[in-house]
């Protein structure tokens, strides 16, 4: 299979083994990104607790309020560093949230509509709880005020700390959480930007509305380069900063209009014809058109994200902690903390009310038939999850400078976000040691033994029965990716000869149209033991799968037609295909090419050469 194979279009349709080595290298990423962000995150904030507390407290509140201006001539902005930090660094923060929500709803884990049903209910019920139990607490006055501190999550630290304290694999439970805060963050940044909100200047909203239109033209007629993007954005960020409305929704729903898409097959082709093209001829000239053509085929959503991510994380988020975690301890001020109902609203909402709100409404949408947990994933992980989703820090801190302006307020409330992060670490911890040692559920990921073992009566086996290597694969007729490593099978066979059987099952997915029914064909050939010669052939014209098709290559191949359009209406082959599609879901396949080595699932790439290396270590380890 070629380099640039991996990267064409369709990648809906990748199997379990390439995508979820690609997605566990994303996740990988981003979860290390996430965790040193935590460790930073965490530092800064110590810093800001130990300065804010010591004989150079003073220093601390000065930095804050130094005041810094960017001028345009007569115009310009003015804010301290304080503000520069929570209305300017952070809505790049909140714009990278967008980036991702937008790329999970278009080419994500929330694609998949009926994944998004448990997580929405567990995120909602996630934020209604912490709310009532805060406002029980406080019912009224200016406390009453701070209930927005509890509904948010913050996802870096949430990750960083399931990093130390949860299952040691735990990829499926990520994906559910990620889905989660990507609900919570919506809601959070959609009620700091409306509930927190000073007095609303209608001429700047116009502006800002005008912002947004520009964006969904630039997304509309596909503009793939960033630079229009980021302009519109920076301008959009001013005119809400000078509308009233809180910065952060600018970032949010601006990042949600930024187009994420997969890579398009021509734009790859293009991009593979100008990097040979380079390769031949080195000038300044080619290389320039090549770098584009590179840049066109992935989307600005993420050439965005790429850009953005590492820095907001590591540098936005610290330093928005260290402006904002330093609360002076001394003076009685801790003490008045621990009396007050403000903080305890603030702890027992983040501590009680997340976890108990994201584990009733998960358990109780799937209990109702609303939808399931992402396989691997039990209720054990979601109480543990909704328990680490108590660590609200970056958001809550945001809605504590807001929502309150006394100082006295404001410190108590923090005092509260601070010792509910530790609490909610300690409590997540402890509910991963339930879950692993009383309910047995230890890791949080797919399946990945092959759960129906190969049967010689009703599975397609290539090669002699009891040769000592298998080789299966599950594929779909209509998956470009199957038809690129359709030829792998032949190098294998030339490789091993009789040590290799081969074996093929169907997985045709619902983004092909015609994969079903091209399944089924191949099962009618079969039925005239020529399964192989349909499947050479259906691979071959992928693109020509409609019924009259599927007739004239049955003819072409020498079958007995009426016979094949009979035995294409017979239950039999449609229930075989059906025991394929269960094995395939039992054994956490999630796409097409997916390879089983023996009886476990290979992830990774799946050329040639890797998989006679996965092989051949299989053959030794025998």
């Amino acid at each position: 299979m070629s380099d640039d194979a991996a990267t064409t279009d369709q990648s809906s349709c990748r199997g379990a083994s390439a995508f979820e080595a690609q997605s566990s290298r994303s996740l990988r990423d981003f979860i290390d990104t996430e965790s040193m962000s935590a460790g930073l995150l965490v530092a800064a904030a110590l810093v800001a607790l130990v300065w804010a507390n010591s004989p150079w407290s003073q220093s601390y509140v000065d930095l804050w309020h130094t005041e810094l201006s960017i001028r345009f001539g007569s115009g310009g902005l003015t804010m301290d560093l304080h503000h520069w930090i929570n209305d300017g660094l952070m809505v790049v923060f909140f714009f990278v949230i967008g980036l991702e929500v937008r790329k999970e709803f278009a080419i994500g884990e929330l694609t998949d509509r009926s994944r998004v049903v448990v997580p929405l209910v567990a995120g909602t019920t996630g934020m209604l709880v912490p709310a009532a139990i805060f406002l029980a607490l406080n019912p009224s006055g200016a406390e009453s005020a701070g209930w927005g501190a509890v509904i948010g999550t913050d996802t870096a630290f949430l990750l960083g700390v399931m990093a130390l304290v949860g299952p040691a694999v735990s990829t499926q439970l990520r994906i559910f959480l990620l889905t989660l805060t990507v609900i919570d963050d919506i809601v959070a940044v959609s009620v700091i930007g409306i509930v927190y909100s000073d007095d609303i200047s209608a001429g700047a909203l116009l502006v800002a509305a005008a912002c947004l239109a520009v964006l969904v033209v630039l997304d509309r007629y596909a503009v793939w380069q960033a630079a229009p993007y980021v302009l519109v954005v920076v301008v959009l960020w001013v005119a809400t900063l000078e509308s009233g409305v809180h910065a952060s929704i600018a970032g949010m729903v601006s990042g949600l209009l930024v187009p994420a898409l997969d890579p398009r097959r021509s734009d790859v082709d293009a991009a593979a014809t100008s990097f040979r093209a380079f390769r031949q001829s080195p000038m300044p000239g080619v290389q320039r058109v090549a770098r584009r053509s590179l840049t066109r085929a992935i989307s600005v959503n993420e050439r965005l994200q790429e850009a953005l991510h590492s820095p907001t994380s590591r540098v936005v988020v610290p330093l928005f902690a260290l402006a904002n975690a330093g609360v002076d301890l001394r003076d009685g001020v801790l003490g008045d903390a621990l009396g007050s109902r403000l903080m305890w609203g603030i702890v027992l909402g983040l501590v009680v009310g997340k976890a108990l709100g994201i584990f009733v409404g998960a358990w109780a949408s799937v209990r109702l038939g609303w939808g399931r947990l992402p396989q691997g994933v039990g209720l054990g992980h979601t109480l543990a999850g909704g328990a680490l989703s108590g660590i609200g820090f970056t958001v809550s801190l945001l809605i504590i400078s807001l929502a309150f302006d006394s100082s006295r307020l404001q410190d108590e409330a923090r005092v509260g976000v601070l010792l509910a992060a530790g609490l909610a670490s300690l409590a997540g911890w402890l509910a991963f040691r339930f879950a692993a040692r009383v309910l047995g559920q230890r890791d949080a990921a797919l399946p990945t033994l092959l759960s129906r073992p190969v049967d010689e009566e009703r599975d397609h086996v290539l090669g002699p029965v009891d040769a000592p290597l298998t080789l299966v694969e599950y594929l779909d007729y209509e998956c470009p990716f199957c038809a690129r490593v359709s030829g792998v099978g032949e190098e294998l066979r030339a490789h091993f000869g009789d040590r290799l059987r081969y074996v093929t099952r169907h997985l045709p997915l619902p983004v092909h149209p015609h994969a079903e029914l091209a399944a089924l064909a191949s099962e009618a050939a079969a039925r005239q033991d020529r399964f192989w010669d349909m499947h050479a052939v259906l691979f071959a014209h992928q693109d020509e799968l409609e019924l009259e098709d599927l007739v004239g290559y049955a003819a072409q191949i020498g079958l007995d037609v009426e016979r094949f359009m009979r035995d294409l209406d017979d239950d039999e082959l449609a229930r075989h295909v059906e025991h394929d599609v269960a094995s395939a879901e039992e054994s956490g396949v999630r796409g097409t090419p997916t390879f089983f080595i023996g009886d476990t699932r290979h992830i990774g790439p799946h050329d040639a050469r890797t998989l006679i290396a996965a092989l051949e270590s299989a053959a030794v380890a025998r």
